[in-house]
């Protein structure tokens, strides 16, 4: 026996010794990582066992995982069962499906998106129908994170739904087919306006199939006749693979140019992209719509056709996420998603907003994020740290606070349901403004709407302290008057907004009539960022003074 372990003790000194030249300086890290597993695991083992309530073993690890990784960024997470069919969804861009989307309309999970020539939409799913049980399980706000597993799955295999329609008059129930649904990328690419050399292509994600759909839509495009200009629309786009967002650089850049580079703490995560081919369109004008919805991969194209002076940046700063993640598979069908690298645009700049290393004690040596001046080819200034900022800024948002009231309560997508099931067979381009902004009051009189300013909500908790405090009533009566005055404004807020009402209604109507992109269409015939990027493509001189040294 102790022959044994003397044996035993030889073998380990002799593997410290094999693996201390392996990695020379990190003995005393891996001597930290073993100490403090072992610590986790005996106070994981004596909680599990020990506490005074019984604990589930799984769901207390996995709170552990959890707040282990919040303490680094907020891409870093682990990624459970559950949730490895989104994992395949942002890789290759398919899952087994019906073809609808969901999202929640005040209390109700409400089809808000059925997709072209699957299940849902050939068996007659309507947008705007409320789903109320999946799979046999009634669905509600409650449980909508439950809702994709219930429909999702097997391709070929059955599954009910049961929804609501005509504001709860009627039930209906859905028998469907799953079937691989296959996201689309390119959610509108045409000539448009119409009768323009103009391309609009409106860009939603990046997943494994975009820069295809890219590449197939510009080449049968090519064939209806020139194209002059594009405008590529990547507001609202989160991003996704870094590897495809360089395929679509490649489809504009020169071949050679620099388009992205990462930088991590091993060599494995230090790599630079270029252009591979010629470009597509070399000649055409071009203008990249982003905003603080435009994130990772849309900052990586946004930022290398800055840098490359290749097109016009226009809209709002982006969103600022320079950070690459890698996913590991681990055992039990689960993944790590982690943050490996930064990336660089080919000016060098870093565009990451947050700082996730400042302050914090996990990280040893922190990269601080350095602000400085970077130039494009041409010679221009531009910044790093904080996002892409647009080398034209223009402005999109909703003026009124009543317009806002409304799009937050699902006023307009309510609305627009009710019309379509009255007036089913009507013509879209039949609509007149002043009758749909009649027919909205009328709408939000019967559904009790009633709109408050800020500025009337802070004199109600004045008026409410008045009587709890006893006051003059002097006070009262001041507050109330004050208060009656407000009101008067804001009962005249939805007559002052008419114009701006009555675009997103419209707009919400053509979903319904036009499909989606009849909606897009009657977007971009009101959307200043669009109409000020087709007045940059079609004027030469000021599209090229604004690529040219500031």
């Amino acid at each position: 026996m102790k022959l044994y372990s003397w044996k035993k003790y030889l073998l380990g000194f002799i593997t410290l010794i094999v693996f201390a030249g392996f990695f020379p300086g990190q003995d005393e890290m891996y001597f930290e990582i073993s100490k403090n597993i072992d610590l986790f695991g005996r106070i994981y083992k004596e909680i599990s066992f020990g506490y005074v309530d019984e604990i589930d073993p799984e769901q207390f690890m996995r709170s552990g995982i959890e707040g282990m990784l919040s303490s680094l960024d907020p891409y870093t997470v682990f990624i459970d069962e559950s949730k490895q069919d989104e994992i395949d969804l942002i890789t290759n861009g398919k899952y087994g499906g019906v073809g609808i989307s969901i999202g929640i309309r005040g209390d109700e999970v409400t089809i808000v998106d059925v997709l072209d020539g699957y299940s849902a939409q050939r068996q007659g799913v309507h947008v705007g129908d409320i789903l109320i049980e999946a799979a046999g399980k009634k669905v509600s706000a409650k449980n909508v994170d439950d809702i994709s597993t219930l429909v999702k799955g097997e391709p070929g295999t059955a599954v009910e739904l049961k929804m609501t329609r005509n504001e709860g008059a009627d039930t209906v129930v859905f028998n469907l087919i799953r079937e691989e649904v296959i996201i689309k990328n390119i959610l509108y690419s045409g000539f448009y306006p119409v009768e323009s050399n103009n391309v609009y292509l409106k860009l939603s994600n990046f997943s494994r199939t975009a820069a295809d759909e890219l590449k197939n839509d510009l080449k049968e495009l090519k064939t209806q006749k020139e194209i002059k200009s594009i405008v590529l629309d990547l507001r609202g786009n989160p991003g996704g693979l870094l590897d495809i967002a360089v395929d679509i650089c490649d489809k504009f850049l020169p071949k050679d140019d620099l388009i992205v580079s990462t930088k991590g703490r091993d060599a494995a995560s230090s790599k630079s992209y270029f252009a591979q081919q010629q470009p597509m369109l070399a000649s055409a004008k071009l203008v990249v719509l982003v905003n603080e919805g435009s994130a990772s991969a849309s900052e990586i194209v946004a930022g290398a056709m800055q840098d490359h002076d290749r097109g016009i940046i226009l809209g709002n700063k982006t969103f600022g996420k320079g950070l690459v993640q890698t996913i590991s598979p681990l055992s039990y069908n689960t993944s790590l998603k982690i943050t490996t690298a930064k990336y660089y645009t080919p000016s060098g700049r870093c565009i990451q907003k947050i700082d996730y290393s400042h302050d914090n004690k996990v990280i040893a040596n922190p990269d601080s994020l350095i602000s400085a001046k970077y130039f494009t080819d041409n010679k221009r200034v531009v910044y790093g740290n904080g996002g892409i900022t647009p080398d034209t800024v223009v402005n999109y948002k909703i003026e009124g606070n009543i317009t806002k009231s409304l799009l937050a309560k699902g006023i307009f997508f309510q609305f627009a349901d009710n019309y379509l099931n009255k007036n089913p067979n009507e013509q879209f381009g039949s609509l007149k403004d002043d009758k749909l902004f009649s027919d909205l009051s009328a709408y939000l009189k019967e559904k009790n709407f009633i709109f408050k300013s800020d500025a009337e909500k802070e004199i109600d908790k004045l008026v409410k302290q008045a009587d709890d405090n006893n006051l003059d009533k002097t006070i009262h009566e001041s507050l109330i008057k004050i208060k009656n005055e407000f009101k008067k404004i804001d009962d005249g807020e939805l007559q002052i907004y008419k114009i701006e009402i009555v675009r997103e209604l419209k707009t919400e109507l053509a979903s319904r009539y036009l499909g989606n992109k009849g909606k897009i269409e009657q977007f971009l015939k009101y959307d200043p960022q669009f109409q000020t990027a087709i007045n940059i493509v079609n004027d030469e001189k000021v599209y090229n003074s604004i690529l040219t040294k500031n």
